[in-house]
């Protein structure tokens, strides 16, 4: 069970870095209502999302083990 949960969170967490690095390369806007989300957010997104992927895939390597 924790082998599962780590390897989807990784995978969602992986997802989420990869979104965010597309929206700093191609320039996307994103916008919350009417408050438009800065490129610095997306940057510290990626980062700590990409941080949290590894995490969860080292994790999910352990419980193989």
């Amino acid at each position: 069970m924790k082998l599962s949960i780590s390897l989807v969170s990784g995978v969602i967490f992986a997802v989420i870095a990869v979104l965010h690095l597309l929206r700093l390369v191609y320039g996307w806007d994103a916008q919350i209502g009417t408050f438009v989300v800065p490129m610095w957010c997306s940057w510290m997104a990626v980062v700590l999302s990409g941080l949290l992927a590894v995490g969860n895939f080292m994790n999910c390597h352990k419980c193989r083990m």
